[in-house]
């Protein structure tokens, strides 16, 4: 297990650096460039001649591309205005300045709205100075050579979480022999979290994952956001233990370099760019294996609880009916209103909730196991250099749950990015069942005999489920996230829901859609397009 960075709260709104020359000053300027923003406060502190112009120069000159622009000093003019970059920028020297009502005048307010403002003697500006700001601070040190400058970074309001994970960054990328590499950004997914792609010059790669804590949400019912009801990862703990616990039972999860579990960042393995798609769509090979990866874990008793760290222990939740309820019920305050332009009555809605209540009890407790939830093909990487399921790598499962197996088959024969025909998805189906059938005599005597019919039934159930979420979410994605995209995915999705509610199981709730949502399983019912 990768060793985890030691930190404490107090260092986590400041940060000492030793920059040994002006070259330094000017890459660390550099660095600054790179995750600073529009709206931002920047104030330079430090003695006359600490610094503060030499870094505010080679700032603006990064940020505007141009190492050789006029970036005179703003002493005199008080504030020197820039534009051409990404959004505008003021330089603001206010040693000038005796009263802070002074930069009322100057129209101080009106300059910075939307800008970046950099502002060296930033005490005298009183009242007028945001409490959410960085602050960096040079000195010199008489004992050291005449270009040695010390500087520290405070981070202050929301700023300070800013600058922590700024620097658990820095720290994770040195401990990890990892602080030259090229940083480049990945395209991420439907969540929060953030990934690059670390690159040394001799071609060597890994992964960054930035996963800062999760915010808590908006409380929705019994005194719980949506977060805290469906099991989301709150930090990044769920990641790291179970991954571990993958690779523990034989799948191949991504190797953790390092991680900081406090801020939330990690140095992963990386898996490459090959997935279990290609131009034509699903590869059955591949398909079939990342099935095989789940029969074999289905068939292994697993524990209710990881380690994370010597002395941190992470306990896997249980996807439980309210669990999967607050998931369907993304469909009410979504799709219907957004999508199918539908408005249901309360009583609509009540009985909703009470149907899908009533077929997902049975389900929740029959057997259970590791339910990764997002086991589709995005989060499914091919690595043909290894043999067996571990070929198949699996990158996104921190929002494990203790649930039933049939879920995460579903959410892989079932994509919602990619279309599984039909005739495919019973193939890949009848493979997973007899992988299972085939331990059944181990499986019998530590009490896990697979049973087919109703592993078909919670198929059906957990198929439907997942999908009325998703077109839940993809609605939200769009709605509040201005996500668009994720609109294509719908027609797929919705062919899904109207195959699984044919199942009897769900009989009472397919009459539900199709009396209030009848749009939404119209002209869905034909199978998909075999191959």
């Amino acid at each position: 297990m990768a060793v985890p960075a030691q930190r404490t709260p107090a260092q986590q709104a400041q940060w000492r650096l030793e920059l040994p020359d002006e070259a330094a000053t000017v890459a660390f300027a550099a660095q600054v460039a790179k995750w600073i923003r529009s709206g931002d406060l920047l104030t330079l502190s430090g003695h006359l001649g600490a610094g503060k112009t030499t870094f505010a120069r080679a700032l603006i000159r990064h940020l505007l591309r141009d190492p050789a622009l006029e970036v005179p000093s703003p002493t005199f003019t008080l504030m020197q205005f820039y534009e051409g970059g990404a959004y505008p920028i003021v330089h603001a020297d206010l040693y000038r300045i005796a009263q802070p009502d002074e930069l009322a005048e100057l129209g101080w307010e009106e300059a910075a709205e939307g800008a970046l403002v950099l502002v060296e003697w930033p005490e005298r500006a009183g009242p007028y100075l945001l409490t959410d700001r960085l602050d960096i601070s040079f000195t010199i040190d008489p004992a050291q050579d005449a270009d040695h400058r010390g500087v520290t970074l405070t981070g202050t309001g929301s700023f300070a979480p800013r600058l922590a994970l700024v620097r658990a960054i820095h720290d994770i990328l040195g401990a990890s022999d990892w602080s030259g590499a090229a940083r480049i950004p990945m395209q991420g997914d439907a969540s929060t979290r953030a990934y690059e792609r670390l690159q040394k010059e001799n071609g060597q790669t890994a992964i960054l994952m930035i996963s800062p804590p999760r915010p808590d949400g908006p409380v929705l019912r019994a005194g719980k956001s949506y977060s805290a009801l469906a099991h989301l990862a709150e930090n990044i703990s769920a990641f790291i233990a179970i991954d571990e616990g993958l690779r523990a039972h034989g799948l191949s999860a991504p190797e953790i370099y390092a991680f900081d579990r406090e801020v939330g960042v990690a140095v992963l393995e990386d898996f490459g760019a090959e997935g279990v798609t290609d131009e034509n769509g699903i590869v059955f090979e591949r398909y079939a294996e990342a099935a095989a990866a789940l029969a074999h874990l289905h068939g292994l008793s697993l524990p209710q609880s990881l380690p994370v760290t010597a002395d941190v222990t992470y306990y896997i939740p249980t996807y439980s009916v309210e669990s999967l309820i607050v998931e369907v019920e993304l469909l009410l305050d979504w799709y219907a209103p957004h999508v199918a332009h539908v408005s249901l009555t309360s009583g609509a809605k009540a009985t909703f909730s009470n149907l899908w209540r009533h077929v997902l009890r049975d389900v929740v407790n029959a057997e259970s196991t590791w339910t990764l939830r997002d086991y589709h093909s995005p989060n499914l990487m091919w690595l043909p250099q290894r043999s067996g399921i571990a070929r198949v790598g699996v990158i996104d499962f921190q929002d494990c749950v203790i649930g039933h197996p049939a879920y995460d088959v579903a959410s892989l024969l079932q994509d919602a990015r990619i279309d599984v025909p039909d005739s495919t998805e019973l193939r890949l189906l009848g493979h997973y069942a007899h992988l299972r059938q085939a331990a059944t005599s181990r499986q019998q005597a530590a009490g896990l005999a697979f049973d087919m019919a109703r592993f078909a039934g919670a198929y059906a159930v957990l198929g439907a489920q997942r999908a009325t979420k998703i077109l839940g979410i993809f609605a939200r994605l769009d709605k509040r996230d201005r996500k668009p995209h994720y609109l294509a995915h719908l027609p797929r999705i919705e062919r899904y829901l109207a195959k699984d509610l044919a199942h009897p199981l769900l009989s009472e709730l397919r009459g539900w859609y199709e009396t209030h949502l009848p749009s939404l399983l119209a002209s869905r019912d034909a199978p998909t397009p075999s191959p």
